[in-house]
């Protein structure tokens, strides 16, 4: 396969995942948004909800380029419609469709239509007309989209080198998405040490738990409280639960051993080495550790086997 080909469906396969997490970051902000909050130390100040996706993208900096405070309109229209912000909802579907339009031969008829009904659809939205239908409703609608370009996928694409790509795609950036959202909850989101284990502290974990569609894998698997540990376990080590690190490096590992070739081996190799880690790992290592520091490394790995992978799969020979 060429390697611009491969490119355009990695990064089509990437910008809607990505707009997907998006959608998900921000409907669960939205809903913790609602809960009356309160600071119950003196001199400590809240966290606003609306800190978590500008933080856990990494959007925090261009955000205040923009604007002086901080408000749930203006970050929802930042990070949702903001055709100045590339990682916003609208420029992720934008580019999605442009990548899928590069290589309408490569992919399916089914395909096209999914992306480029999206986005038309998308292209005549604006802020008015998302909080007058409902904000909810538009972040579902964005998650069914995805949901619908991925079924559509797996139910029309031949299995070669294209589909192998697309879905490695996908779960590099779930993985990244995963652990950037538990090390910002585990770190920024707490009010004062006081709320830890408190109505608050429960409802900030039950809605991490679903924006990442695991609060009903957790009350199957643990039946009991929302516990900091017992998330951390769920969302890293288990490979049952599909938004998991484990189950994330699971299919990665797998897709790399049925692309590699003796000239592209590193990545394979690195990927197995993650991989090992996840399948062999216990959470009380990695509470040892550090969650943070667990996580940050696991970043740092993620993000240098994206680089491998684009060094040996996607540069031009």
């Amino acid at each position: 396969m060429l390697s611009r080909t491969a490119n355009d469906l990695l990064w089509m396969s990437r910008l809607v995942e990505r707009a997907e997490n998006t959608a998900r970051i921000l409907d669960v902000t939205y809903r913790m948004s609602l809960l009356p909050y309160q600071v119950l130390e003196p001199g400590q100040e809240w966290a606003e909800p609306w800190v978590l996706p500008l933080v856990s993208s990494g959007l925090a900096t261009n955000y205040y380029e923009r604007h002086k405070v901080l408000t749930a309109d203006d970050v929802i229209h930042f990070m949702a419609l903001d055709a100045s912000n590339p990682s916003s909802i609208y420029c992720c579907l934008r580019d999605a469709r442009e990548n899928a339009r590069a290589q309408r031969g490569a992919i399916t008829s089914e395909m096209w239509e999914s992306l480029n009904t999206t986005w038309i659809e998308m292209r005549n939205m604006d802020f008015a007309d998302i909080k007058t239908n409902g904000i909810g409703e538009f972040f579902e609608l964005v998650k069914m989209r995805s949901h619908l370009f991925r079924g559509v996928t797996v139910g029309t694409m031949l299995r070669d080198e294209g589909y192998n790509f697309i879905r490695l795609a996908t779960f590099l950036e779930r993985a990244d998405n995963t652990a950037r959202i538990l090390d910002v909850k585990y770190h920024t989101l707490l009010p004062s040490a006081s709320d830890v284990g408190g109505a608050v502290d429960y409802y900030q974990w039950g809605a991490l738990l679903r924006s990442l569609s695991a609060f009903e894998a957790y009350r199957r698997i643990y039946r009991d409280v929302i516990v900091p540990r017992r998330v951390a376990e769920l969302l890293i080590l288990r490979e049952d639960v599909p938004r998991s690190l484990h189950a994330c490096m699971n299919a990665i590992y797998e897709i790399l051993q049925d692309l590699s070739d003796s000239g592209s081996l590193e990545p394979e190799r690195l990927a197995g080495e993650i991989h090992a880690q996840l399948h062999y790992g216990r959470v009380e290592q990695i509470f040892a550790v550090g969650l943070h520091e667990y996580l940050m490394q696991f970043l740092e790995k993620i993000n240098t086997l994206g680089n491998e992978i684009t060094s040996h799969f996607l540069a031009p020979a």
